[in-house]
């Protein structure tokens, strides 16, 4: 979601990779709700950190503790920021109904795009 919202809001700004330590299907639940607010993540995919080793990064986000507590050192000029967010999967563990699980995903969609409306502030 967070690739989703910076290709959408901040595209014209800055070019953007998403990668993590793992691979993994696309969560279908959040590629419904990036839909309803008319950002289409369908086409995305998984990618590893290791298939962006050639290439110089700015910035490297962290969205996940997952990710943070196991993130590689990033030599060279990348500076790595740490912004947390819930992981939508296990938030909806802990509710009943489709669309109150569906619910957790908003709330970190929206969670997400308020982050990259920001983004600079971070920098």
């Amino acid at each position: 979601m967070a690739e989703g919202w910076l290709r959408h809001l901040k595209g014209d700004q800055y070019h953007v990779f998403s990668a993590g330590i793992e691979t993994h299907a696309l969560n279908p639940n959040a590629v419904k709700v990036m839909a309803e607010v008319g950002v289409d993540i369908s086409g995305h995919h998984s990618q590893l950190l290791s298939e962006f080793d050639a290439q110089a990064l700015d910035y490297v986000f962290t969205v996940c503790g997952h990710a943070h507590e196991n993130c590689p050192v990033f030599l060279g000029k990348a500076k790595v920021i740490h912004v947390g967010f819930d992981d939508p999967p296990k938030l909806a563990l802990a509710v009943a109904g489709d669309e109150a699980k569906m619910d957790c995903y908003r709330q970190v969609r929206d969670e997400i795009r308020d982050f990259v409306e920001r983004i600079e502030h971070f920098l």
